[in-house]
């Protein structure tokens, strides 16, 4: 009997082993590719894009009411990637305080607007990161006159920052750790703090250092103002959507990836076409729709990047127009470099493939 228990006792486990192994091997069938908010772009012909309410070189509008920046240009691309056509975007500016409230209720469909990818927001702010187009970090903006070298030597100044942003956390943090004191202005926003500054409410103003090249070229006197040299954070910026549609997050994902893929193999707005018929390199022609059918797998076009890439050009050509040599504010590309240049950078772009 003990026997015949023992060999029952066996013949349940193996069982058991069978049906585990069974269900494991119906559960590794990939899931439909498929995106309700897409869809939803797609129904209305019009990708909703939230961004700054007004800040050089990256979202503002020009003297004709268009909306321009380096933002606003990636907002081009993907609706150009994901809609065919550039255009097909309502700008909606948000102040900090709203804009993952924006995302939540649906009124916008991606956030690209200076916002810095953190735990806390990722995890408590029902949204997701789609990845990174600007590697920033905080700084100080003071005026020449006051002769400083170093933000160490702003021990007792008045620091103008915006209210419930991680600019205020990073000063407080920042100042602590080295046992200085500083009085802190808040404000509203960010264009209360460039106010605030202007009329030498504070000493100094900070956020983050491209943030402050932008409010740098609204004074009135932009050259009796300098960025010190401190860089007391680390401030990813990069699109964000809302939490719980993962395919469109990866359509986000991968259009900027295209866009950055598109300078470092040399495909920019006005050869994308020529390359798409002409180039032997099957990098290239992955990108360009030339080869395999990428697009497919995240329910677009054949020809999604090559869109994008016509629509605003690729990532060097939008950095060097809105923020960088051919703009007012002049950035170097600094970390925002490719990974290949000569200084290498943190831009890297994931293989199409």
């Amino acid at each position: 009997m003990l026997t015949l228990a023992a060999c029952g006792r066996g013949e349940r486990q193996a069982g058991a082993a069978d049906s585990v192994d069974a269900g494991t091997r119906t559960n590794t069938v990939a899931p439909d590719f498929a995106s309700p908010t897409l869809a939803a772009i797609q129904r209305r012909g019009r990708l909703n894009c939230g961004v700054h309410e007004g800040l050089v070189g990256f979202a503002y509008t020009d003297n004709r009411g268009q909306w321009r920046g380096f933002d606003a240009d990636f907002c081009r691309s993907l609706a150009a990637a994901v809609l065919g056509d550039a255009n097909a975007v309502r700008f909606v500016p948000l102040t900090s305080s709203q804009r993952f409230e924006a995302l939540r209720s649906g009124r916008i469909d991606v956030l690209w607007r200076s916002t810095s990818w953190t735990l806390t927001r990722e995890a408590r702010e029902g949204v997701r990161f789609a990845g990174i187009n600007y590697y920033d970090g905080q700084g100080f903006l003071v005026r020449r006159s006051l002769d400083l070298a170093s933000a160490a030597e702003l021990n007792g100044a008045r620091i103008c920052v915006q209210r419930a942003s991680t600019s205020e956390l990073n000063v407080a943090d920042w100042f602590r750790a080295r046992g200085l004191e500083y009085t802190p202005v808040i404000t509203a926003n960010e264009e209360a703090a460039r106010a605030a500054y202007g009329r030498e409410d504070c000493d100094a103003f900070s956020a983050d250092i491209s943030a402050l090249a932008a409010a740098r070229t609204t004074l009135s006197n932009p050259e009796q103002h300098t960025l010190l040299p401190d860089v007391i954070s680390k401030e990813p910026l990069g699109p964000v959507v809302k939490r719980g549609d993962e395919v469109w997050t990866s359509i986000v994902r991968w259009t900027l990836n295209a866009v950055i893929l598109a300078e470092e193999l040399g495909v920019t707005q006005d050869n994308a076409g020529d390359m798409a018929e002409d180039s032997r390199d099957p990098r290239v022609r992955r990108l360009l729709g030339t080869e395999g059918d990428f697009g497919a797998m995240l329910g677009l076009r054949r020809d999604w990047a090559k869109s994008a890439i016509e629509a605003e050009g690729n990532y060097g050509e939008i950095f060097a127009r809105n923020v960088g040599a051919d703009s007012s504010l002049d950035l170097t590309r600094g970390l925002n470099a490719q990974w290949n240049a000569t200084p290498g950078g943190l831009i890297y772009a994931l293989p199409i493939r």
